[in-house]
């Protein structure tokens, strides 16, 4: 499910990426084409911002399972999983 949601995320991103302008003068103009004037750009933009929510929910879910089954025990593994939900959360 994580991998959906990242996938999901680059893609978007990645599309949205190739219509966004960064200026401070036009960001949000360029927003407001992408919802209004690119072909399904409102949709694009919509799964972009609510597969990021989705995908920390899904972190959440994966840290809460591997609380319950213990999967703390096992340090190395453990801390290469703190470091990622660290790394994402930057």
């Amino acid at each position: 499910l994580l991998g959906l949601c990242l996938i999901v995320q680059i893609i978007t991103g990645l599309f949205l990426a190739m219509h966004y302008v960064s200026d401070i003068s036009s960001a949000f103009s360029s927003v407001a084409h992408i919802c209004r004037d690119v072909n399904y750009g409102w949709l694009i933009r919509n799964f972009h911002a609510n597969g990021a929510s989705l995908f920390f929910i899904c972190i959440y879910l994966h840290i809460a399972r591997g609380l319950y089954y213990g999967s703390y025990l096992y340090m190395e593994t453990w801390n290469i999983g703190v470091i990622l939900l660290l790394l994402t959360m930057m």
